[in-house]
């Protein structure tokens, strides 16, 4: 009898988190933690966003200060042009750049 008084209670304790999951409270009651999490992104997520950035930039720059481009050696498995591309002169990839990004001739002449 003890057996099935239990099995009863923890039915009917299963039934009313079943019930809690299906209908949950007023949503009145999440404003603390509405305003938690607002507090959060605007004062520590943006911030760290913010400064990823900076340290992104400083990184980069320091970077470039010191660059030095390599030689060019005209490796006949590289930079094979077997149809010309669809925009510009058909020979810069879209995302070409001069200072880094060598043609097949090899790097374009620009003004540092």
């Amino acid at each position: 009898m003890a057996a099935f008084t239990n099995f009863v209670r923890n039915f009917h304790k299963s039934s009313v988190r079943l019930n809690t999951v299906l209908h949950p409270p007023n949503p009145k009651d999440y404003k603390g933690a509405v305003k938690t999490w607002q507090n959060l992104t605007l004062f520590v997520a943006l911030p760290a966003i913010g400064l990823a950035m900076v340290n992104a930039y400083l990184g980069e720059k320091e970077h470039l200060d010191h660059f030095h481009r390599p030689e060019f050696i005209p490796y006949e498995h590289l930079r094979i042009r077997k149809k010309k591309f669809p925009w510009g002169d058909g020979n810069h990839t879209l995302f070409h750049n001069p200072k880094f990004n060598a043609l097949p001739e090899g790097y374009e002449d620009i003004d540092e």
